[in-house]
């Protein structure tokens, strides 16, 4: 096939010869291809006639481009080959007025347009001290903690290596984000500024891009975009070598984008998107000017992918582009390397399905080693009771349950994978998770993290039925929950008939008998580290079913806690391990506090209703209690169907899980065993009750708590 390439580009080579001298051509014809310094290339144009559509019309303003149809930004710079475009995007630093507990900035949401956040080109960089986060719809998707010793920057500030600055990736599929600078300090405490932004890579590295250049309140920031083109704007394509391909960008999330490109290659330069737009390069034109054969040859990497090309001038032959000799041996070239393809192509065909069946074959063994089946077969050798508790399912039959991972049985996307319905050849409706890619160096830890939870057997948590390994992604199997989430029964305005007092009680004992089981009560200790209303499921029967165990960790009965990076969902996340990023079992307390507030009061976690620190439930719970009114924010329902007695026992309760001292709180043992004694007996009344008192301050993480002795 290289000798066809070649071929191919030696006719295209004839064809441009005798326009080689012209100069290159960037932008359709009448149409201005500078704008200042900055070339703007086709399928961009400047005017909306001389752009392939809306999206890539530029504006040329005072010799400066800008994208009209994207917030108008400033176009730094096009890249046909990389596909992509480089803005210009204000950025906010902690020097600006900005209110803490709201620094949840958004920066650029690209909404329906055709351009992505580009996780090859793009870094995302924390200077200053602590950490800071990029969110995605509220939750963490990516982020990373710098120090500063004894108050003083690194060394080498070339670097960005963890001393008062570090970098990160961010995931394929961001359209949009947000960034959460509460974790952040002014740089060594000498009032420098500190700041987070994502920064076009190639800029930052070498240095056209200074780190010190974003405290004012108008910096910029350089952003790498991915720009795509739909099968409508194709049919406006014309290559200028006929190499139009199809391209699929996965986006990380289990979907993916389809896009057109126009590829080009040596001994061609120029625009590929133009017709007219490829021109022979400058060194095979000095060897035509020399009455000289220019001979090209492709040079191949370790992945068989064309590096380089090696141009150089052979006089010696008796090939000169312009004599008839050449151009017959060309014809006849030509000719019959069309007849040896065609007849490579018909006997091929023949041996197509036998080579698919083949590689489909390799393929599966190759995925079902890399995601840790080997591992797997080691386990069960060692324990045959392990033979019959985690099953493994074959790609086939997950395929025929989910009608091939059909669009339609999808139940919900999060963070680790995407959920489907299926249902096995046995009849068992069964819930299949096609996890995200596995870290290799954490398949050991996977793979025991699969065995242990098919293991757990508690009516109140999702049972595991199983995995596959012979995909590219984990698949994992467990049974089917009919009622759907916790959190749509609660803010649901749609539902028939609300939820009732007694039945969340019961919910709210059910979640706390799981997690206590999971805490103590299994061979090893399970952290959950993600416990919300929308991983609580309920069947039909409404019993709560504790599940999605993606962030969720093993430790060793000796460890008091787990140092990690922070992940989590804002609302639900325990500000002492977002302080710390150390996770205790009593992590897991403070946001089973916010469930049982939100199952009291039927407020959201995150309000945009409400204002101020008000907007996290947690805080608007905490500041009703230390005004008395804690009463007037519960749901009628729960008030009406309760006592007042049992409400403000009830509170307390979520007041102890909520504590800022984790060690504070109770277990989860504790608060199961007092839910059920609150649900099965009745309370009497005027109890006099031991509360805690709020105070808060200027800062979230600042909340503090002073005993006193209340009387309802």
């Amino acid at each position: 096939m290289r000798l066809v390439d070649q071929s191919y580009l030696l006719l295209i080579f004839l064809t441009l010869t005798a326009t080689s001298t012209l100069a290159q051509k960037y932008a359709r014809y009448g149409c201005q291809d500078m704008c200042g310094d900055v070339r703007i290339p086709y399928p961009f144009g400047i005017g909306p006639s001389c752009s392939v559509n809306e999206w890539y019309t530029v504006d040329c303003n005072s010799s400066m481009p800008y994208l009209s149809a994207l917030h108008n930004l400033e176009v730094l710079d096009i890249n046909l080959k990389n596909q992509t475009v480089t803005v210009n995007v204000s950025m906010i630093s902690d020097c600006q007025n900005l209110v803490r507990n709201s620094t949840q900035i958004l920066n650029v949401d690209l909404g329906n347009s055709p351009y992505l956040f580009s996780r090859v080109h793009n870094t995302f960089v924390v200077e200053g001290c602590g950490n800071a986060v990029i969110l995605d719809h509220g939750s963490a998707v990516t982020g990373c903690s710098s120090t500063c010793g004894n108050g003083t920057v690194g060394d080498d500030k070339d670097k960005c290596l963890g001393v008062s600055c570090c970098q990160t990736v961010i995931p394929n599929y961001l359209k949009s984000y947000s960034i959460d600078l509460t974790g952040l300090e002014r740089q060594g405490g000498d009032g420098a500024c500190g700041s987070a932004f994502l920064v076009d890579k190639s800029s930052y590295d070498e240095g056209r891009f200074s780190r010190q250049s974003v405290a004012g309140d108008n910096s910029y920031v350089p952003i790498s975009l991915m720009w795509t083109l739909s099968n409508h704007d194709s049919v406006k394509l014309m290559c200028c070598n006929g190499r139009e391909v199809r391209v699929k960008l996965d986006l990380g999330n289990g979907t993916s984008v389809e896009s057109w490109k126009c590829r080009i290659t040596l001994p061609l330069e120029g625009n590929p998107y133009l017709n007219d737009g490829c021109v022979v390069t400058e060194e095979c034109s000095r060897c035509r000017a020399n009455n000289s054969y220019c001979d090209y040859h492709e040079i191949y990497d370790d992945h068989d992918r064309v590096s380089e090309w090696n141009i150089t001038c052979s006089p010696d032959q008796f090939t000169l582009l312009g004599s008839k000799s050449r151009s017959s041996v060309g014809v006849i070239l030509g000719v019959t390397i069309s007849f040896g393809v065609l007849f490579l192509v018909g006997s091929s065909f023949s041996l197509f399905k036998v080579i698919k069946k083949t590689k489909a074959r390799r393929q599966r063994k190759r995925f079902f080693k890399r995601n840790g089946g080997l591992l797997l077969k080691q386990q069960e050798e060692a324990d045959p009771s392990l033979v019959d508790k985690t099953i493994l399912f074959t790609s086939r039959e997950l395929e025929k349950a989910t009608d091939s991972f059909n669009e339609n049985r999808i139940l919900g996307r999060g963070g680790q994978g995407t959920v489907y319905k299926g249902m096995l050849v046995d009849g068992r409706i069964v819930a299949v998770k096609k996890s995200k890619l596995v870290d290799e160096s954490q398949l050991e830890q996977f793979i025991n993290e699969v065995v242990i939870l098919s293991q757990v057997n508690h009516r109140n948590v999702v049972k595991l039925l199983g995995c596959c390994l012979e995909t590219e992604v984990p698949l994992l199997v467990s049974e089917f929950i009919s009622n759907g989430t916790l959190y749509d029964r609660i803010h649901n305005e749609r539902n028939e008939f609300p939820i009732s007092f007694n039945m969340r009680l019961q919910i709210a004992t059910e979640i706390a008998g799981a997690l206590a089981y999971l805490h103590s009560a299994t061979s090893i200790p399970i952290y959950h580290r993600d416990i919300k209303t929308t991983n609580i499921l309920l069947d039909e029967k409404y019993r709560a079913k504790v599940s999605d165990f993606g962030t969720s960790r093993f430790v060793s009965v000796d460890q008091t806690h787990l140092t990690t990076l922070v992940k989590g969902t804002f609302g639900y996340l325990d500000p002492e391990y977002f302080q710390s990023s150390q996770f205790t079992e009593k992590s897991d307390v403070y946001s089973f506090g916010v469930v049982l507030v939100e199952l009291l009061t039927g407020e959201k976690p995150i309000s945009l209703t409400r204002f101020g620190e008000n907007r996290s439930l947690a805080v608007h719970f905490m500041l009703a209690m230390e005004e008395g009114r804690v009463i007037s924010i519960f749901d009628a329902n729960v008030i009406k169907e309760s006592t007042t007695d049992e409400l403000f026992v009830l509170a307390n309760l979520a007041m102890r899980c909520l504590n800022m001292n984790g060690k504070n709180r109770p277990t989860m043992k504790e608060v199961a065993i007092e839910l059920e004694t609150i649900r099965t007996s009745h309370i009497p009344s005027l109890v006099e009750t031991n509360t805690r008192q709020v105070v808060y301050e200027e800062d979230f993480s600042m909340l503090s708590y002073g005993e006193s002795t209340s009387t309802f």
